[in-house]
Parts: structure tokens; C-alpha cells; sequence
């Protein structure tokens, strides 16, 4: 089996994304989120993570959180609606790394759980990883985790192992966000 490098946001995104890729692949999963905040927020994503790799018995790899670096990457974007322009350039800076790592470490293939969620334009994530792997000359996983009611099946999953399920993407500016949409 070719082995494949799996960007995770967060243990629930993950729970399907891992449960179908490892049909086909050698996965491990990649927790790389520097732009998660406040840091109380990372690390209970990362612990959540954590515990979906133990399940499925796959490697975990944990990145630094470098969130000013992040920050840095995004700046003048940050009032941006969610799902505009910030949020490709973050998919950009998480993927990049991952495709960076994994060429590194031996890896034939890397993807991303990014897009089982239903708030995250596929078409976009899908784009920007063709792009990395034409520049890295590394292969990417294309896939729109949501289909086949990818989204359901890892609520259920999330349920049955008891996990934490975030209200925001992860960024504070996501989060601000959802704070206005919440009191609408």
C-alpha cells in the first residue's frame, strides 16, 4: 500500500476521512493547525485527535504551533468572510507543510480531511493541493469527504467515540464570526 500523509483540523473531520482512506492506504495523520486559538482550544482538538488515531491504530504526527507565523501568513485578510480569501490561503500554509513533511519523511501521497465538512468548499481545498503537488512533486488525494454522506458518517462516529465537536473552525477570526452569525 502506497503511504499516505493525512492533514487533520480535528479528530471528528478525521474519523471518516481515516475510516475510508485506510481501505487503500498506509495512513498516518498529520495534526498541523497553527491557526487553532486560543491554545486551550489546540490542544483539546489535539487530544481529541489523538484519541481517533488510537482507535483506528494509525500513526499520529504532531507539527508546531506556531500561530504567529500563521497570523503573519494571513495578514490583511483577517476581516475577510468566512470561506473567502483568508480561508484559501490558510488551506494554502496547513497544505504546503503537509506536502513538505511528507516528501521528507517518504511519504507517496498527502490529502486533508478539510473538506468532510459542509463548510468548506471542496473545489477550493482540492485546487490548492494539485497546486502544492505540482510544485512539490508530490501526489495529492483529491476527494470530496463529504459524499457519500461522509459529513453524517463522521457525526456518528464522533458520537460513538465520545469527542468534542468544535462550534468554529478554529481561527479567532472564525470565531468572531460565529459569535455574529450566533446572534442573528
Amino acid at each position: 500500500m502506497k503511504k499516505l500523509l493525512l492533514h487533520s483540523c480535528c479528530g471528528p473531520c478525521s474519523t471518516v476521512v481515516i475510516e475510508r482512506l485506510c481501505e487503500n492506504f498506509d495512513v498516518t495523520v498529520f495534526y498541523y493547525n497553527p491557526n487553532i486559538e486560543p491554545l486551550a482550544e489546540y490542544e483539546k482538538r489535539k487530544q481529541n485527535q489523538q484519541k481517533v488515531c488510537q482507535h483506528f491504530g494509525v500513526p499520529f504526527l504532531d507539527a508546531d504551533y506556531d500561530n504567529v507565523l500563521w497570523r503573519e501568513f494571513v495578514k490583511g485578510l483577517e476581516n475577510q468572510a468566512e470561506g473567502g480569501a483568508r480561508c484559501e490561503k490558510c488551506f494554502l500554509f496547513r497544505l504546503q507543510k503537509t506536502a513538505e513533511v511528507a516528501k521528507q519523511s517518504g511519504f507517496d501521497v498527502f490529502a486533508s480531511t478539510l473538506s468532510v465538512s459542509p463548510h468548506k468548499n471542496t473545489e477550493v481545498i482540492n485546487n490548492v493541493g494539485q497546486q502544492i503537488s505540482k510544485l512539490l512533486d508530490i501526489q495529492f488525494w483529491p476527494e470530496s469527504f463529504k459524499k457519500k454522506d461522509g459529513y453524517l458518517r463522521s457525526i456518528q462516529l464522533s458520537k460513538q467515540l465520545e469527542l468534542y465537536r468544535q462550534n468554529y473552525c478554529g481561527c479567532s477570526f472564525s470565531n468572531w464570526q460565529q459569535k455574529l452569525d450566533d446572534k442573528k
